[in-house]
């Protein structure tokens, strides 16, 4: 493929666009310094500045595995153990996929947000947690990002590793990524509600993004150091050994809301549904998985008006909440159990 280096003229006149503010214009000469800083860290690919040797419990204990990546991994360990343990309350993740907010462009609240809202103090009557994830912060607050997926489960699923390893690159500017504060969310759920609106009969560009890099949840190598950070060599040879496809979100529960106003709806809702069930989740049943449209073909500028009229779709969201909860609480009990428990897929990829 054709080479993405940039020359040194190239690289600064990309990295001094951010500056374009004239309020940086007294500040020319710690730009120039910074910028030369920039441009030694891209110019050398330092990557991962920080790092330390794996130590015990990875493959190869002297490898020397970016910092960011082992913090990230010790918060998703500390996730699991509140997962697991007895003592905490069933636990909730309900996610907002819809990038609108009263915060930036539009100037307005989303439909989505006020239908999470709705399903909030309905699990808390129940005593389950709940953490809400707000995907609207992506198009809203400073400096939240999160990067595209490199796709390495395509070269070999072992070079896809748990928590992804691809981010941060500092030698590309690639930081402030979000996706290590998620996975955890994620980990110490036991059941998972995605409410999002339909874009073009797709998911929303902010939900999208996080369910690409969710990929290494699925069959991902826990250990960087086994494959000596992205050496693809010898990721093939693990796979080729057999790889067992470790699925780091299985058992948790799921339901799905998604919503309209003219097209793609259940499509959406049946794609959601199918990628949960690939990761190993399950179902909350048919009142946990919800699609349908508010103001169905009506103007856009009356829809929240057609949201407060719906109070059936409105009963269904919270519905779609009380089956979740409903499906975490007697799994938690032992009184749900899951039937595909023991059964091997002999196409686990």
């Amino acid at each position: 493929m054709p080479s993405v280096k940039l020359s040194r003229d190239e690289f600064e006149r990309h990295y001094r666009s951010r500056f374009t503010d004239p309020a940086f214009q007294p500040l020319h000469r710690e730009i120039d310094a910074i910028v030369a800083a920039a441009w030694d860290a891209y110019s050398h690919s330092r990557k991962a500045p920080r790092t330390r040797q794996a130590g015990p419990g990875f493959s190869d204990p002297t490898y020397d595995i970016a910092v960011d990546w082992l913090a990230a991994r010790q918060a998703i360990l500390e996730a699991q153990r509140r997962h697991d343990s007895a003592d905490e309350p069933p636990r909730i993740l309900v996610i907002n996929g819809s990038p609108r907010s009263e915060h930036t462009c539009p100037s307005e609240m989303s439909k989505t947000w006020r239908l999470v809202k709705l399903t909030e103090p309905c699990l808390r009557r129940m005593g389950i947690a709940v953490d809400i994830l707000d995907l609207s912060r992506l198009t809203s607050e400073f400096g939240k990002q999160i990067h595209p997926c490199k796709a390495c489960v395509a070269t070999a699923m072992p070079l896809c590793h748990w928590p992804c390893s691809c981010y941060p690159n500092y030698s590309l500017g690639q930081t402030d990524d979000w996706m290590n504060e998620i996975y955890p969310l994620w980990v110490a759920a036991h059941g998972i509600l995605i409410i999002t609106p339909v874009h073009w009969y797709h998911a929303p560009a902010a939900l999208k993004a996080m369910i690409d890099r969710l990929v290494c949840a699925d069959g991902g190598n826990p250990d960087p150091s086994s494959t000596h950070g992205k050496r693809a060599d010898e990721a093939k040879v693990l796979e080729l050994k057999g790889w067992s496809y470790p699925r780091h979100l299985a058992g948790r529960h799921f339901g799905v809301v998604v919503h309209g106003d003219s097209v793609g709806a259940e499509t959406l809702r049946r794609s959601l549904s199918d990628w949960l069930t690939d990761m190993c989740l399950i179902s909350s049943g048919r009142a946990g998985e919800v699609d349908g449209y508010l103001g169905y073909m009506e103007p856009y500028a009356t829809s929240h008006r057609a949201l407060d009229k719906d109070t059936a779709f409105q009963q269904e969201v919270v519905n779609a909440a009380k089956a979740l909860g409903n499906a975490v609480k007697l799994a938690r009990a032992g009184k749900l159990e899951n039937p595909g428990a023991g059964i091997d897929d002999p196409n686990p990829k």
